[in-house]
């Protein structure tokens, strides 16, 4: 696998995201508008579907370009077509242009890739470091321990207070912390802060630290594509409602925790992502909900960007099933002859001074090799023929890639017997 077929092949992986995105973002739009009166815990297991399909569905496709599977790199050629051919005219289409940038665009794509991966590693980094650098306080990790307990946690779970921090933020998985802020400590009742951090206990019950450095590590690899952002903060949203609701179970007063949250409101939000913070997801639909929950109506409005990217997407995959099927992705082989020896001229042929032009066609296989041949035009001495074969399968050629992978392929050359 050289470094220009590794492009190719991610650079079409990404490419192709482009309308995978789109229609898992669509599928996943119509199931939680269908569970949109379900518990939050089928909204949540469906949006996170949604989100496992965004990174398992490229991945599936980069490495079966890898590895050059033949009856499924078919299939992808089909595909590919369907990208460009649908793209305003094929090879002069934004598509194809697209396609001819793959090196820019993986670039591009790596170092964005690698920057959010280093700001991922910072936020881990300060969130490691604020929990071993700040104290604790007797009280509440009595109140933690004593949670715990009720939920059913057995690992040991441990609180830090924060000087600088706005509100609750529960980290790690085997030895789980609840960051908890200094300010909530001396300006909120005790009961409305035990209600928040039996919400943070959840996260540790549910082991959401886990899934959310999931959801970041998806962001980072995908993040040019706006419906993972909307399926991933989807999966907060609704990750916050369950946490509520195993909150409130437990202290058995949902209008407790609704007044916890409404003083948050009033708190300068985290943006700390990486950790689960009890700020997460709409807070005064949060409020709302756990005061009256009300069913929610289906919003056709929502619909109508869906329905529309679903009749772009049929138009699109119409037009380019009614053009003829071309080599997008083709490239062919580069056959330099500068690297093969000069063929020798037949000792019968140059007693009887015979001449003449034999055209070739040869098949390029995978490795580069010369793997069958055959006279098209004959210079009409089979002598001739038969040598101008002998030297083309010694030859060594680039051979031709379909979207980055090394393909055989035929081509053809003309060898001109002369005597000087």
């Amino acid at each position: 696998m050289n470094a220009a077929s590794l492009i190719d092949s991610i650079g079409w992986t990404l490419l192709h995201f482009a309308w995978q995105g789109a229609l898992i973002g669509c599928v996943t739009a119509l199931a939680l508008a269908v569970l949109r009166n379900a518990s939050p815990v089928l909204r949540y297991n469906a949006a996170c579907a949604g989100l496992l399909a965004c990174l398992l569905w490229p991945a599936a496709e980069l490495v079966l370009r890898l590895q050059g599977a033949d009856m499924v790199t078919a299939q992808m050629r089909f595909a590919d077509q369907l990208i460009v051919s649908g793209a305003a005219g094929a090879r002069s289409g934004l598509m194809a242009w697209l396609q001819s940038q793959f090196l820019w665009i993986v670039g591009c794509w790596a170092v964005c890739a690698a920057f959010l991966a280093a700001r991922m590693a910072m936020g881990l980094a300060w969130v490691r470091r604020t929990e071993r650098s700040q104290t604790t306080n007797a009280l509440w990790q009595a109140t933690v321990s004593k949670l715990a307990i009720r939920f059913g946690v057995r690992r040991d779970v441990r609180l830090r207070v924060v000087d600088d921090l706005d509100s609750p933020i529960t980290t790690g998985w085997w030895r789980p912390v609840v960051l908890l802020p200094a300010s909530l400590i001396a300006g909120l009742p005790p009961e409305l802060l035990e209600a928040l951090l039996a919400h943070e206990m959840a996260h540790v019950k549910r082991l959401d630290y886990l899934v959310n450095l999931g959801q970041n590590v998806v962001e980072i690899l995908l993040f040019y594509h706006p419906a993972v952002w909307w399926v991933s903060g989807r999966i907060r949203v609704e990750r916050e409602k369950i946490a509520d609701d195993m909150a409130a179970r437990m202290t058995g007063d949902a209008r407790t925790l609704a007044r916890a949250l409404s003083e948050l409101e009033r708190v300068q939000f985290s943006a700390h992502h990486l950790a689960i913070a009890a700020n997460g997801g709409e807070l005064v639909s949060r409020v709302k909900r756990l005061l009256r929950p009300d069913p929610q109506a289906l919003n056709w409005k929502a619909a109508i960007p869906v329905l529309g990217l679903a009749v772009a997407c049929l138009s699109v995959y119409a037009h380019a099933s009614s053009r003829p099927a071309e080599k997008i992705g083709y490239r062919p082989p580069i056959a330099e002859f500068r690297t093969c020896a000069k063929p020798e001229y037949p000792a019968d042929a140059l007693r009887a001074e015979h001449t003449g032009a034999v055209k070739l066609g040869f098949e390029i296989g995978a490795d580069g090799f010369v793997a069958n041949s055959k006279v098209n035009k004959s210079s009409g001495h089979p002598e001739l023929d038969e040598a101008a074969r002998s030297g083309i399968a010694r030859c060594h050629f680039k051979p031709a890639t379909q979207n980055g992978i090394a393909v055989r392929s035929w081509t053809q050359v003309q060898y001109v017997w002369v005597l000087k």
